[in-house]
């Protein structure tokens, strides 16, 4: 298994000698490997069960190319130090570890810190994965950058890393969802994209990855794909979490700053659509056995019933979809059913490989919030801490509030503030009875 070059934000990663012992701990590469959460994937890209690469012939060296070239960047230390100097000074890394008093104090109970991820540029956790992908596809040559994207938060950090690498952009977007988030819409187009609305299906996040799969296969030569979440093909989830897991990382070292060396959360918590913002909180505490790991899926309207959520483990079975098997929204016949959720970034059948890996082994927890209660926390968060959340985490933050009451008061909760609320206010308006389309921008929304 190859480990990461070493990077200045990974604070509490182990540096291991070439003779494979960790200096800092004693240890051989060997102990900390064996029986350790923290393997996979395999070399066949699976996560026991899960994962894999089901992709055409088409496809497939490219894919193979790029598992080659992201193997040679994660052991090149010139690569991480190019990453490092953009989290920091493009993106504003390390985002801060905020500890909620206010809402704690309202909750009772746990004590609540935010890991503020909304705070990036471009406003979520999304350009953490993007900046790390576009410079892989500069070294492979690639001119062309295609993305998928559900609430818009991954095309508009796709968007924004090819503005400033001078990259022609694509982003596939469905068509319900460009209406219902027309502000990341056109933040899109203002950064040089071009938004193609996808009317395929219901035409949401698992529409737009599907034409985005075709666009790739149609013009391999010169075109990346650059993928938002943790799943599709090896070795996309890998990568994807590998670059996302600098959201966890911070964390470690942020507590012990603030709770004492050696602090660990007691709890960890994300919302889920295909996992990126999740498991990148939730990788650098799996071999922790004290710390609980939840995720937390789109309930839509309620797990009972099947057509209204997006809640792929609670509600699915193991299937293959967009070139991984991994557990998805399908009826008896295995077809795809539509989810449903107010938030465009879980609206989405499936899940990562590694989250489905999680939940089989028992290792992380997983349920469902419903619109309704996210509708709730939204509010609350803004009430009471003055930070407008996005809807994604809003379902996160509504997990929090149920658990938090009973906990003891230095049980220590940190969900991941994975995006920021712009891009929702005209949904949240709408289903809060609030009439802005005197406005122009209401008058777009409803058309």
């Amino acid at each position: 298994m190859r480990l990461l070059a070493q990077s200045p934000f990974t604070k509490a990663r182990p540096r291991y000698s070439h003779g494979g012992r960790c200096e800092s701990e004693g240890r051989t590469m060997a102990d900390d490997l064996f029986n350790s959460f923290m393997n996979g994937p395999d070399e066949q890209g699976r996560f026991g069960i899960f994962g894999g690469r089901f992709v055409s012939e088409t496809l497939m060296p490219l894919i193979l190319s790029l598992e080659e070239e992201y193997n040679k960047a994660k052991d090149d230390p010139s690569f991480w130090a190019e990453m490092d100097a953009l989290w920091k000074h493009y993106v504003g890394r390390p985002s801060p570890l905020y500890h909620a008093e206010r809402l704690s104090a309202e909750l009772g109970g746990a004590k609540v810190y935010m890991k503020r991820d909304e705070l990036n540029h471009t406003g979520a956790h999304k350009v953490n994965n993007v900046l790390g992908q576009i410079l892989l596809a500069r070294r492979m040559g690639k001119t062309r950058i295609i993305a998928e994207t559900g609430a818009g938060q991954h095309g508009v950090a796709t968007a924004t890393v090819c503005a400033k690498f001078g990259l022609k952009c694509i982003v596939y977007m469905g068509a319900h969802d460009v209406k219902r988030q027309a502000p990341n819409v056109f933040r899109m187009r203002l950064l040089g994209a071009e938004v193609i609305p996808v009317t395929s299906g219901r035409g949401t996040l698992k529409d737009a990855m599907n034409d985005a799969l075709r666009d790739w296969v149609t013009n391999v030569r010169d075109t990346f794909y650059c993928i938002g979440t943790a799943a599709g093909p090896h070795p996309y989830p890998a990568m994807v979490r590998d670059f996302q897991s600098i959201i966890g990382k911070e964390v470690r070292w942020q507590l012990a700053e603030q709770e004492g060396e050696g602090r660990l959360p007691d709890t960890v918590i994300a919302a889920i659509g295909g996992g990126s913002n999740a498991i990148g909180l939730f990788y650098p505490f799996l071999d922790d056995p004290s710390v609980n790991i939840i995720g937390v899926e789109a309930g839509g309207k309620g797990v009972d019933d099947r057509m209204q959520h997006c809640a792929s483990l609670t509600g699915g079975r193991p299937g293959v979809l967009h070139g991984n098997r991994t557990y998805l929204l399908q009826d008896e016949d295995g077809q795809i059913q539509e989810g449903f959720s107010i938030s465009a970034g879980l609206d989405y059948p499936g899940i990562g490989p590694e989250h489905s890996w999680l939940h089989d082994t028992g290792r992380a927890q997983y349920v469902s919030i419903t619109d309704k209660e996210a509708l709730e926390a939204f509010q609350l968060s803004c009430r009471t801490e003055g930070i407008i959340p996005a809807l994604e985490p809003s379902h996160a933050l509504a997990h929090v509030t149920k658990i938090a009451p009973d906990l003891p008061k230095d049980h220590i909760i940190v969900m991941n503030m994975c995006g920021r609320g712009d891009k929702d206010v005209f949904t949240v308006a709408k289903h809060l009875g609030f009439d802005m389309s005197d406005t122009e921008e209401g008058r777009t929304f409803e058309e």
